[in-house]
């Protein structure tokens, strides 16, 4: 049951995070409080800006990418 908790507020934030228009990088802070986990760190207006960004961080794979579809759907990568 954690785990699913843990999934749902992760999938809540991600919906509150993601943009409009263009694309957010965003980090997960581990220690905090559930719902509480993902933060900002820069919006983009390009996806090769923001996908080069991540590739530069000392962790990449502690960082993903927000934004909506076309059709308003939301994307995380």
């Amino acid at each position: 049951m954690t785990n699913r908790l843990t999934e749902n507020n992760f999938e809540e934030e991600k919906k509150k995070l993601t943009p409009d228009k263009g694309f957010d990088l965003i980090g997960i802070d581990y220690f905090s409080e559930p719902g509480n986990q993902l933060y900002l760190v820069e919006h983009f207006e390009m996806y090769q800006d923001v996908l080069n960004a991540k590739k530069e961080r000392k962790n990449p794979e502690e960082y993903f990418i927000l934004y909506k579809g076309a059709g308003g759907e939301f994307f995380c990568r």
